[in-house]
C-alpha cells in the first residue's frame, strides 16, 4: 500500500514519493525554514477567505445576502439554489462580514468533436516579412493554413511579456507577467498608425538573416519604430477607451515597464520609494513619465488587436507557465502574497538526479486565499482570453509545489500543498465563460488522485508517445495526445542519433545514460527498418499517434519539417535554447511534402474515429 505523506498545518509534506514509489523524508531544517517563510495565517482566515461552491452546494454559513455580479441581491439560507448564477459574488453575513463567493459549474468546457492541430513555437515560425522573430501576423497565416488542412486548433508557446530591456529573457516559461503579452510578437507594419511612419522595413527584415533569433536586436529595432508610431499616432479614442476599460491592472503593468526602462528589470533593486505599487511617490513618477507609461499600455492594445485578428474563429491553446520572474511585474504587484527566499522546482527523479530549480517564487497558499484568489484568477483569465484554449504547465502545481530554499539545492526542498479543489473550480468557471478547452500538462511524477480530479473537472490529460507504454489506441479519450514536447527530442533527432550527440556535446549525461535513454525512447517507435530515413520515422510516429482516440491530436511543426534540434534542452546553459528558427519560412509550410503527409495522417485519424 502506498504511504500517504503527513501534511502539517503550514501545508508542508513531511515526506515525498519518487517515481519508483520510494519514500523520502524531508529534513527538519527544510521544514523549519519553510514554516518561517509561510508564516501563520490570521486567526479569522476561515471566516473571511473566499467560499468556492457550485449551485446546489451546502454553504459554510447559514443565512446571508449575496450581492451578485450583476447587482442583484439574493438571499441564501444554508445552501445555494440549483439555479444560482455562476460567477464572482459577495456574500454578506448577518454579523457584517463580507467575503467572496465564487460559484463554478465544476467542469471545464470540452469540445463535442475530436480535433487535430499543430503545436507551434511562434518565435521560431518566421516568414519573409518577419523582423527576426515569428509574430502575430505569422500566427494568422498559420491559422489559415491549418484551417485549409482541416486542423481544429493551434497550440502556441507562452506569449507573455518579459522585462522590456536589453538582455531579453529567452525562455517563454519565465515571464515577467502572466497577464500581458510580449510586444516582440507585434507585426510592426500592422500596428495602427504605422502607415504614417517610415518603418525602414528592409532593416527590420534583415534581422531574420542570422541563424538564431536575436531578441535583443529585435527588441531594440521594434521598440524604436513602435515608439515613433506611438508618438505620431497615439491610438486615438479607440486606445483611450480600451485603456480606461482595463483599469488598474493595465496601469500597474505599464508603470512597472516604464520604471524598468530606467531602473532595471528587478523591482528589488529600484529606489525604495518605487518598490511598492501603493507607494505615494509612485503617482508622482507616473505623472513625470506619463508618455512612457502610456506607450507600454498602447503596446498591449496593439497586441490585443493583432491576437484577435490572428486567432480568428480557430481555437488557439495558449500556455500558462507555472510561475513568473521574481523581479517581474506580477511579483511587484503581488509581493505581499509571494514567498521570499524560495523558488519553485522539482525533486530528483529518473530524468534529473539533482532535481530542478525553475527560479520562480511561489505564492503562499493562505495568502493566495486571503487575496481572494485574484493572482490566480487574473492569470488564468488573461492567458485564456481571446483564443479558446489553455494549457496549464505542470498542472500538478495546482495540488502541490516543490519549494526550494534559496540557500540549498533543489534536492533540499519539500512539497507545499495548495487548495486544489478551489483552483480547479476557478479554472472551470473561467473555461465555461470563455468557452475555452483546458489541457493539464501532467507529465512526470503524478501523485494519486491528480488525474482523477482533472477528469472530474473536465481538464484534459496530456499523453506522449515517448512516455506511454500502452499502444496509442489504448490511450484515454479525455486527453491531448502528442509525440514529444519542446523539452524532449524530435523524432528526427532521436532517430538519427543527432539529439544524443548534442546532449553529449553539452554534457547532460554520461555516454551510457544517453544511449540508454535513446534506446528507451526508440522502443516507442516500433515497425521501422534499421535503415529507414528520418522522414520514414516521422511518418511512422504520426501513424502511431493517429490511432489514439484522444479528443485532441497534436503534432509539432518541428517534427513535420524533420527538424533535428529540439527547441529547448534542459540542463544546458551554453546552447541557444528558445532561439532556433524553423528551417522553412511560413510561406513554404503548406507545400512541404512531409508536413502535408503528417497533416493527412492526423486528419485521417480524427475522421476515421470520429
Amino acid at each position: 500500500m502506498t504511504p500517504t505523506p503527513t501534511t502539517d498545518e503550514w501545508g508542508i509534506d513531511a515526506s515525498w514519493l519518487d517515481a519508483l514509489d520510494e519514500e523520502h523524508e524531508v529534513a527538519q531544517a527544510t521544514i523549519d525554514r519553510l514554516r518561517e517563510v509561510i508564516g501563520r495565517p490570521p486567526a479569522d482566515l476561515e471566516e473571511r477567505a473566499p467560499i468556492v461552491a457550485r449551485p446546489g452546494d451546502v454553504l459554510e454559513v447559514d443565512e446571508a445576502d449575496v450581492v451578485c455580479e450583476d447587482g442583484e441581491v439574493r438571499h441564501v439560507d444554508g445552501e445555494l439554489p440549483e439555479d444560482f448564477p455562476l460567477g464572482y459574488h459577495w456574500l454578506h453575513a448577518p454579523d457584517g462580514r463580507r467575503r467572496r463567493l465564487i460559484v463554478s459549474p465544476g467542469r471545464c468546457w470540452v469540445p463535442a468533436d475530436r480535433r487535430w492541430g499543430w503545436a507551434v513555437q511562434l518565435y521560431a515560425t518566421r516568414s519573409r516579412d518577419s523582423w527576426g522573430i515569428g509574430d502575430l501576423a505569422d500566427l494568422r497565416a498559420l491559422r489559415r493554413m491549418a484551417a485549409e488542412q482541416g486542423a481544429g486548433f493551434l497550440l502556441v508557446n507562452p506569449l507573455h511579456a518579459v522585462a522590456p530591456t536589453p538582455g531579453q529573457e529567452a525562455s517563454p516559461y519565465l515571464p515577467a507577467t502572466r497577464r500581458f503579452r510580449n510586444p516582440l510578437y507585434l507585426r510592426v507594419d500592422e500596428v495602427p498608425g504605422a502607415d504614417g511612419v517610415d518603418l525602414e522595413e528592409d532593416a527590420g527584415r534583415a534581422l531574420s538573416d542570422g541563424p538564431l533569433i536575436d531578441r535583443d536586436a529585435i527588441w531594440a529595432r521594434k521598440r524604436e519604430v513602435l515608439m515613433r508610431i506611438f508618438f505620431a499616432h497615439g491610438g486615438g479614442e479607440a486606445f483611450a477607451r480600451w485603456r480606461e476599460e482595463q483599469g488598474r491592472t493595465l496601469q500597474d503593468w505599464a508603470t512597472w515597464a516604464a520604471i524598468v526602462e530606467e531602473h532595471g528589470g528587478d523591482w528589488h533593486t529600484w529606489p525604495e520609494e518605487l518598490r511598492s505599487p501603493e507607494s505615494p511617490e509612485l503617482a508622482e513618477y507616473v505623472q513625470q513619465h506619463g508618455a512612457v507609461v502610456a506607450f507600454h499600455a498602447w503596446l498591449q492594445w496593439a497586441l490585443d488587436l493583432q491576437l484577435t485578428a490572428a486567432t480568428g474563429d480557430m481555437t488557439v491553446i495558449q500556455d500558462l507557465p507555472i510561475g513568473f520572474a521574481g523581479g517581474g511585474a506580477d511579483a511587484w504587484v503581488w509581493q505581499d502574497a509571494l514567498a521570499e527566499g524560495v523558488s519553485v522546482g522539482a525533486p530528483p527523479d529518473a530524468f534529473n538526479s539533482q532535481g530542478q530549480d525553475w527560479g520562480s517564487p511561489p505564492l503562499i497558499p493562505w495568502r493566495l486565499r486571503d487575496a481572494d484568489y485574484e493572482p490566480f484568477i487574473q492569470s488564468i483569465r488573461a492567458t485564456m482570453a481571446g483564443a479558446g484554449g489553455l494549457r496549464i504547465d505542470h498542472v500538478m502545481g495546482l495540488f502541490r509545489l516543490w519549494w526550494v530554499p534559496s540557500d540549498g539545492s533543489a534536492a533540499d526542498g519539500a512539497y507545499v500543498r495548495y487548495p486544489a479543489e478551489d483552483l480547479l473550480d476557478i479554472v472551470a468557471l473561467e473555461s465555461h465563460r470563455a468557452q475555452a478547452l483546458v489541457v493539464g500538462e501532467d507529465l512526470g511524477t503524478v501523485e494519486d488522485g491528480v488525474r482523477e480530479a482533472m477528469a472530474e473537472h473536465g481538464v484534459l490529460s496530456y499523453r506522449l508517445l515517448w512516455f506511454e507504454d500502452d499502444d496509442p489506441a489504448e490511450w484515454p479519450a479525455e486527453a491531448m495526445a502528442a509525440i514529444t514536447t519542446h523539452d524532449l527530442p524530435t523524432v528526427a533527432g532521436l532517430w538519427t542519433g543527432e539529439d544524443v550527440e548534442e546532449q553529449r556535446e553539452h554534457g547532460t549525461g554520461t555516454d551510457e545514460e544517453l544511449e540508454r535513454g535513446r534506446t528507451s525512447l526508440l522502443e516507442h517507435l516500433p515497425g521501422l527498418a534499421d535503415g529507414a530515413s528520418p522522414e520514414d520515422a516521422v511518418t511512422r510516429a504520426h501513424e502511431l499517434l493517429s490511432r489514439a482516440p484522444s479528443t485532441l491530436l497534436s503534432a509539432t511543426l518541428d517534427d513535420a519539417l524533420g527538424e533535428i534540434r529540439r527547441p529547448n534542452m534542459p540542463g544546458t546553459t551554453d546552447r541557444p535554447n528558445w532561439s532556433l528558427p524553423l528551417p522553412v519560412p511560413v510561406e513554404e509550410l503548406a507545400g512541404h511534402p512531409l508536413l502535408q503527409k503528417v497533416a493527412a495522417t492526423l486528419a485521417a485519424g480524427v475522421t476515421g474515429r470520429g
